[in-house]
């Protein structure tokens, strides 16, 4: 096929060889399948901010890194310059997470550069060598989904020990190989120790996989996996062969009904989103 113009870059350095096809296109990028020299992998290309359709985009990026306080000063005034540098910043927390998590041992496709705003990694593929196909559209009967999701909760659970938590987690961004599940999307990564929300994203991700895997075990319906691991968290208690039980003690302080009405309101604008994605794969 053509080459697509953001990926000419890449192509001139040597990095890339040919652009076999386009793979899929999301809500942030799109990737395609390419040949670097004898090895398939894969090209993420990020929209631009005016494209990508993220609720809550300031959430996500609460506590990244720039390089000096002059580009911090310049994000936070939304300067031409500014937006510059939060497109960089946002670009590059995939790759960074990708190396982080790939370090600590769960399973994140291995990523290789990040340049001009495209993302080359491994391509996941099943046994076969096809294209690994998403958690949705795999079959599942009550005990594989209760494998699955035990298996994704200590995916989780090593994401948290390495400080870093998925943000948007479901089953449209996790693909499964001969392993099993591997983790994908991460330029919404949050750092566990510098978010104000990250508590909440946490349990939002687990959330989002009981929901899935409650439709084939519906004992997992109502969990309370993400409060448990963020508890044992802020204990200082987690690791990664903790047994988890999915319940916590019920709380004896007064209920905050402000965060109570903040939480359902994300929860429906993620259901929305949800909802949203789902056509855009129908069609």
């Amino acid at each position: 096929m053509k080459t697509p113009k953001r990926i000419l870059p890449l192509v001139e350095e040597g990095l890339i060889d040919e652009v076999v096809r386009q793979l899929m296109s999301g809500k942030e990028a799109t990737v395609f399948v390419v040949r670097c020299g004898d090895e398939i992998r894969c090209a993420k290309v990020y929209k631009e901010a005016n494209q990508r359709s993220f609720h809550q985009a300031v959430a996500y990026q609460e506590g990244r890194r720039v390089k000096n306080s002059r580009q911090a000063r310049a994000m936070e005034k939304g300067s031409k310059y500014g937006r510059k540098m939060a497109e960089e910043v946002w670009q590059n927390a995939e790759v960074d997470a990708l190396y982080r998590l790939a370090a600590a041992g769960v399973r994140v496709p291995t990523p290789y550069i990040c340049f001009e705003g495209v993302l080359l990694m491994d391509l996941v593929t099943d046994a076969n060598g096809n294209v690994a196909p998403r958690l949705n559209d795999v079959e599942f009967d009550h005990d594989k989904a209760l494998k699955f999701h035990t298996m994704l909760l200590r995916e989780v659970v090593l994401m948290l020990c390495a400080g870093v938590i998925h943000g948007d987690l479901s089953e449209y961004n996790i693909l499964v190989d001969e392993q099993g599940p591997v983790i994908i999307d991460l330029p919404q990564a949050i750092d566990a120790a510098g978010s104000s929300v990250a508590s909440s994203m946490l349990e939002r991700d687990v959330t989002n996989l009981a929901n899935f895997f409650g439709t084939f075990a519906p004992e997992l319906i109502g969990s309370q996996y993400g409060k448990e691991i963020w508890n044992l968290y802020e204990a200082g208690l987690l690791t990664p062969d903790f047994a988890l039980t999915g319940k916590v003690p019920a709380p004896t302080e007064p209920v905050d009904v402000e965060s109570v009405i903040n939480e359902i309101e994300s929860a429906r604008l993620e259901e929305e989103d949800r909802v949203r994605r789902q056509l855009e794969m129908q069609n």
